[in-house]
């Protein structure tokens, strides 16, 4: 950090990026120069083969052209160890080694192609070990070169050459409010639009580009060019400030007090209490996890899943039920009725039709219960990705709700498609037809558990005794006047340090300014925060007490941008004008959402550093909006969002019981993170 400039233009990589790679790269020549050298040594006045004055001569020159290429690694790897992340200072010396190693490779290349004609046309009558020799020097020169393409290919930024314009800028402070500048900042963020238009094409090539993936890619495009527009971090700047920010917060965890106990939902009646509640949410969980279909139910039972499922996918089934689009071999609801334990007459509607913005959804009569259950599918397709990621906020009136309604843009349209198919094709009118009595509950997990949460608040109305039950919703859901609306029948639940009920653009503004904060504070070098990080990760141990450059730095030097000099969109960020303060920047771009409903909290209890053998034992409790108003960094904040583990913390709480029903209170001060 900032990117390393070289050749003119700016890169994906910062000049402490190199010490990894080009370590590793030294190794490998090593091993390559002694090798030769010891063939050199042991065939040494003995070149009398035909070609052997040229073979001579060419093993003289790799080892001195590989010496040459070792010394220039070694001082491209000692003098990217220098400095801080935010003090490239002592790497300025790192372009023009970049440029002399890139030089070394035309040599390189020449003795590559030299030696492969001299294999081909005078490599007969010398000894084997002699031929061997050149040709496994031509194949490594060239996997070298290929691979260190490759590498080239990634770190690749399209945007360097306008970040990085000598022409435009020119030493000392800059005004961007005049209307050149305005006109340069607008014309390089138009670009950043156009760069990420064109990825999100190309990763989701596959789709139909029809206009409503064209207004999809515009959206995302646009929300991820404003986030990374006012920084200049690389990703490895990324993962060393992921690293330390994990480590500061498991010191204030494991600092924080013991939680006060309450017995109940603060905003549920007594009788709501959380045996209950749990007892609840592990029987609807059976049906999100259902609705993804043969896909989960095959990774959930690698051992038998298939088998179970093959015998009857391609089965005819008497027209009992309406299955709409996506299962032509019935291998999907083949797996439902495995997960479910319903019968085919049990089920009303089934559509497995998926376009953005429209996600499978089944409906079911549910006899156990004596409920009608519409179980929503969560994320599993590209269609769905970009569902999720247009999080743009979209109004939302709700009668008798008074406050400002809206709601994620993505999921509130997904909940409108399921809407009007179940009124307006009459699904819900037939259900209640054959059981007019049974209330109706909806559930659904992550993607499926936010549009199940809007479309309960659609559906309030027309059926005042539904309940739903959101199993790890996104987090940037719904405006606060409908997170507090939909407490009375939305119950939300979330396991551990779940990503995705965190995940909302706040929040991510929040955890980008943290990253900021770690990486300008801490004098370590990069590679050491990356060494000793993944140490932390992979065997655990005290968290690490890095340094700060705090000590050393006035505080206002902090608020200062920590960007490339020539970056153009670096000056007014709020990014990095909130440096100094713990609170979050007082320039807010976008409107805060909140979780649906009540949320049902579960966590490990006992140490998170557990053996691989020892029992997992879990702690439910009721928590509030407030708790996850930040990222926790975590090996686990994604395999915690999964939701054959959701659904085995469910069942180990309501069946095994190995664990303490301990709500927290209302404040929940210890879920607060730096």
């Amino acid at each position: 950090m900032p990117g390393m400039v070289v050749f003119g233009r700016r890169w994906g990589i910062a000049s402490d990026d190199l010490v990894f790679p080009g370590a590793f790269e030294v190794f490998i020549r090593i091993i390559w120069w002694i090798g030769i050298l010891v063939l050199y040594t042991i065939h040494k006045g003995r070149f009398d083969c035909p070609g052997g004055t040229v073979l001579h001569s060419y093993l003289v020159v790799l080892l001195v052209l590989l010496a040459a290429i070792i010394l220039s690694q070694c001082a491209i790897v000692y003098v990217s160890a220098q400095g801080t992340i935010t003090n490239p200072g002592p790497r300025r010396s790192i372009p023009l080694l970049v440029c002399v190693r890139f030089l070394l490779y035309l040599p390189e290349l020449v003795w590559a192609c030299l030696g492969a004609i001299w294999v081909s046309d005078d490599s007969r009558g010398c000894e084997p070990a002699g031929v061997t020799a050149v040709i496994c020097a031509v194949i490594a020169s060239w996997i070298i070169v290929f691979f260190t393409g490759i590498g080239v290919v990634i770190v690749f930024d399209p945007l360097g050459s306008q970040r990085h314009s000598p022409a435009q800028y020119e030493p000392g402070p800059r005004d961007l409010e005049s209307s050149d500048s305005a006109q340069l900042l607008y014309t390089a963020r138009s670009l950043a639009v156009r760069v990420w238009e064109s990825r999100l094409r190309l990763l989701c090539c596959c789709l139909p580009q029809d206009d409503s993936h064209r207004a999809a890619f515009s959206s995302i495009a646009q929300l991820f060019s404003g986030f990374f527009s006012d920084t200049d971090l690389v990703p490895s700047d990324i993962a060393a400030g992921l690293s330390l920010l994990h480590q500061e917060q498991d010191k204030v965890e494991q600092c924080r007090d013991p939680d006060d106990v309450v017995a109940h939902s603060p905003s549920s009646p007594i009788r709501e209490d959380l045996q209950t509640e749990l007892e609840r949410a592990a029987h609807c969980m059976q049906f999100a996890v259902a609705a993804y279909g043969w896909p989960l139910y095959v990774y959930s039972n690698p051992l038998t899943g298939v088998f179970k499922l093959s015998g009857e996918c391609c089965r005819s089934r008497s027209a009992e039920y309406d299955i709409v689009g996506g299962d032509h071999l019935g291998c999907h609801f083949t797996s439902i009725l495995h997960s479910t334990g319903l019968q085919y007459r049990d089920f009303i509607h089934i559509s497995f039709h998926n376009q953005i913005y429209e996600i499978p959804f089944f409906v079911a009569l549910d006899h156990k219960k004596e409920a009608v259950l519409v179980a929503v599918r969560g994320t599993l397709s590209l269609k769905d990705a970009l569902t999720d990621l247009s999080a743009d906020c979209e109004n939302l009136p709700i009668e008798g709700v008074t406050g400002t309604c809206y709601a994620h843009k993505g999921i509130t349209q997904a909940a409108n498609y399921i809407y009007k198919k179940l009124i307006n094709d009459g699904i819900l009118n037939q259900a209640f037809t054959i059981a007019p009595e049974y209330r109706l509950v909806i559930t659904g997990h992550s993607l499926g558990a936010g549009t199940a949460s809007i479309l309960a608040i659609l559906l309030r109305s027309a059926f005042p005794t539904l309940q739903c039950y959101a199993f790890s919703p996104p987090g940037g859901l719904l405006s606060k006047a409908l997170a507090d609306y939909s407490r009375e029948f939305v119950v939300s639940v979330v396991l551990g340090k779940d990503l995705v009920p965190r995940l909302s653009i706040p929040n991510m503004e929040d955890l980008k300014r943290r990253i900021l904060k770690m990486v300008s504070n801490c004098n370590k070098p990069k590679y050491k925060i990356l060494l000793r990080g993944c140490w932390y990760e992979m065997f655990g141990g005290e968290p690490d007490d890095f340094p700060t450059e705090l000590e050393n730095r006035r505080e206002e030097e902090l608020s200062q941008p920590l960007l490339g000099e020539q970056s153009l969109l670096l000056h007014h960020s709020p990014s990095y004008q909130s440096l100094d303060s713990e609170e979050s920047p007082s320039h807010v771009t976008h409107l805060p959402l909140f979780l649906p409903g009540r949320i049902l909290y579960i966590t490990e209890d006992g140490s998170p550093r557990r053996s691989c053998f020892s029992p997992v034992r879990y702690r439910a409790e009721w928590s509030s909006e407030t708790a996850f108003s930040s990222i926790l960094i975590s090996p686990r904040m994604i395999t915690d969002h999964m939701p054959d583990v959701v659904q085995r913390a469910l069942q180990s709480l309501t069946q095994d019981r190995p664990f303490s029903l301990c709500p927290s209170s209302l404040n929940n001060s210890h879920l607060n993170v730096i």
